[in-house]
């Protein structure tokens, strides 16, 4: 089962409340109407954690922040509007585990492990850009709670040396191939790269991290094996916000989910054969063999007498042998199926 995690991020605008409305629209209940089945929700919801202290130069602080996704006048004016503190963060956490949902953290900063003193994520995630910043990578394995690595700025050589930092920890990880663009433009996706990874790294977990716009990337995703999806996720995608746009909002997220638990069920396993589900449709519309002509009780069937007609519960081509040189028992009408307690 696709383990399905939805990035609230930034998303929140700063807000509690908005975040909680996010985890109420990722635990909702997901039905395929049409087979009346409930299927699972979303797993997991996904917030950030930044330390500005240890975030942004001095420089990048103090400059003017003219976007129309602005929340301040600077960017370090912007950001620290847009940051929730530890017991904001643990007040989200606590009513997400009430709705049934894994609580995911990405942290960008060790100082961001302060929180580690009220709560402890279900995962740690590190974001594309972290994955070069070993020191944090050290300090979030030495915690021993399972991490997402994503490697949308990374090569095979950053991504090696992060497992390598990592694994001197321990070995609980989990890949996700992810392209930091935002949006992702579909020539860029490289779906590939999935099977890439599980591949050369197949003593991981392997997933990914969706920033197309749209939920047909996923899908596919989860089609090549992905067993983790991120998605970013809103309750407007027209509201302020530099990642609103790129996220999806209360209807695709549904569409998502449905999608995925459907496809879930879809994968079977790799060998082919007639399943009782359509053992209806056989009898209905495959080819049994029938009298081409009106035959006569006792006449002896030969193959010029035959042809093939729906439905299918009768003698197969395959099986002539069985009619073929028998005698029938009663009269058969031009265009009737010839069943073998029709012979004698």
């Amino acid at each position: 089962m696709t383990y399905i995690i939805g990035e609230i991020g930034q998303n929140h605008n700063g807000s509690v409340d908005l975040c909680k409305l996010m985890v109420d629209v990722a635990a909702r209940p997901v039905k395929d109407n049409l087979f009346g089945k409930d299927l699972k929700q979303m797993d997991a919801v996904k917030l950030t954690k930044r330390d500005l202290s240890q975030e942004l130069s001095s420089t990048q602080m103090k400059s003017l922040y003219n976007s129309p996704h602005s929340f301040g006048k600077t960017y370090g004016e912007h950001r620290s509007f847009l940051e929730l503190n530890d017991e904001q963060h643990f007040e989200v956490y606590q009513y997400t585990k009430k709705k049934g949902l894994d609580f995911v953290e990405t942290l960008c900063a060790i100082g961001c492990l302060s929180m580690l003193k009220l709560f402890i994520p279900d995962k740690l995630k590190v974001a594309s850009r972290d994955l070069t910043n070993l020191p944090l990578l050290s300090a979030l394995a030495e915690t021993e709670i399972p991490i997402i690595v994503s490697t949308g700025m990374a090569g095979e050589k950053e991504l090696n040396q992060a497992l390598e930092t990592i694994n001197k920890y321990h070995q609980n990880i989990s890949i996700l191939h992810c392209v930091s663009e935002y949006p992702t433009r579909y020539e860029n996706v490289n779906l590939k790269t999935i099977t890439y990874l599980q591949k050369n790294y197949p003593q991981y977990t392997i997933g990914y991290s969706d920033h197309t716009i749209g939920i047909s990337t996923p899908i596919a995703a989860v089609a090549m094996g992905a067993e983790i999806i991120e998605k970013h996720i809103t309750l407007d995608r027209s509201m302020k916000g530099t990642d609103q746009k790129g996220s999806l909002a209360i209807d695709g997220i549904y569409r998502m989910i449905r999608d995925i638990r459907n496809l879930d069920m879809s994968m079977g396993e790799e060998k082919i054969e007639i399943v009782n589900s359509v053992e209806s449709a056989r009898n209905k519309l495959e080819r049994s063999i029938a009298a081409n002509k009106d035959l006569k009780k006792g006449a002896l069937i030969s193959e010029k007498d035959i042809h093939l007609l729906s439905p299918g519960d009768g003698v197969k081509w395959i099986d002539k042998d069985k009619l073929i040189g028998k005698t029938l028992s009663l009269d058969i009408p031009k265009d009737e199926i010839i069943y073998l307690n029709k012979i004698k």
